[in-house]
């Protein structure tokens, strides 16, 4: 952002605008869909198209790229699987009675959003609904899923053992928590004063982020349903969240960053843990819509003094004591207080922005 940039290959066959895209997990194929109603998977190498999928009646609201299958929905009201080499489809999940929003394909389940104010899981093999959410007042827009193996020690271990949580965000204003097995609602997160558009989650600590129409990105804990904090610079909508990926352990968010886009044409940088706003990149003349998270050469190491874990640059020009970030390093030398070596942690190496 703010620099120039040229287009290494440009896919330019569909008829109407694209709303979304998304990579195979292996980088080797892009997903488009359409507001002419059709999804194309792309070579990423070459960029040339291999597959039209046509099916859906109407405009492509969303999609996911899997190696071995393509999942889409639509304004028709349905979701389909394709075929990745032949662009065949092989499923049509039909259910909901509006918009299907969002998909999210994970732990060998698929799960949708609609503006039917539902939430749906399915069986990804036999196309059935396994489970319907049914609490939200109004559409529900965007979801994230904690797999079992997330939850280890939560006070409801065993009911989520079989499922999982999903967690969805309405229009409604709140976001919710249920219990994928049985379809309960375990929290709901209520706190924002506008729709909620878009929301990120951390496994390992638990944490969920939220983004808003109130201008506001809130912190939750899915466990409990406290609000953790509020980051409130951004002058409008706050419209997508990212999170980057990180090691599952230390379960705690030091030094993990989260990132903002808003109709403000501002992306945000932030310490997850604290909410203190760490760059703003100002570049963009219209809303920001989409981000991306690259980590380029950045790797993760755990601090074994303060327990932080921290992205250092895989070519760092020095490297400070052994195994240990920055701040304690730095802590070390200094004989400096308790109050400042938290300081120095919080501040250990922080990732370079996309």
């Amino acid at each position: 952002m703010g620099g120039g940039g040229s287009a290494l290959r440009v896919c330019a066959e569909h008829r109407g605008g694209i709303n979304w895209l998304s990579l195979s997990p292996d980088g080797q194929r892009l997903l488009t869909g359409s507001e002419d109603g059709t999804a194309r998977l792309w070579s990423a190498a070459d960029g040339q198209c291999c597959a039209l999928l046509q099916g859906h009646e109407s405009y492509v609201t969303f999609c996911q790229l899997e190696n071995e299958a393509a999942f889409t929905c639509s304004a028709d009201r349905t979701i389909r699987k394709w075929d990745v080499l032949t662009g065949q489809c092989l499923l049509v999940f039909r259910g909901h009675t509006s918009i299907v929003n969002r998909i999210l394909v994970a732990n060998n389940q698929l799960f949708s959003s609609s503006y039917d104010r539902t939430a749906r899981a399915w069986s990804v093999d036999a196309g059935q609904a396994s489970q319907e959410f049914r609490g939200h007042r109004n559409c529900v827009l965007t979801l994230a899923y904690s797999a079992p193996r997330d939850l280890p020690g939560a006070p409801f271990e065993e009911e989520a053992a079989a499922g999982g949580l999903l967690v969805t965000g309405s229009t409604d204003g709140t976001a919710k928590v249920w219990q994928v097995a049985s379809g309960s609602c375990h929290q709901t997160l209520r706190g924002h004063t506008g729709a909620v558009l878009c929301l990120v989650l951390d496994a390992p600590s638990h944490t969920a982020f939220t983004g808003s129409t109130d201008a506001t990105v809130r912190a939750w804990d899915i466990l409990s349903g406290e609000q953790l904090r509020v980051f409130r610079e951004h002058q409008g909508s706050v419209i997508c969240l990212e999170l980057p990926n990180r090691p599952p352990r230390p379960p705690q968010l030091a030094n993990q960053h989260v990132y903002s886009g808003s109709a403000d044409r501002t992306v945000k940088c932030w310490l997850a843990d604290t909410g203190e706003r760490v760059r703003t990149f100002t570049a963009h003349r219209h809303s920001v819509s989409a981000l991306k998270y690259h980590a380029g050469t950045c790797q993760w190491r755990v601090c074994p003094q303060c327990s932080r874990a921290a992205a250092t640059p895989a070519r760092a020009p020095s490297t400070p004591s052994p195994g240990r970030c920055r701040g304690c390093s730095a802590a070390t030398r200094s004989s400096s207080t308790a109050s400042s070596n938290k300081v120095g942690c919080a501040a250990a190496a922080p990732l370079k922005p996309a």
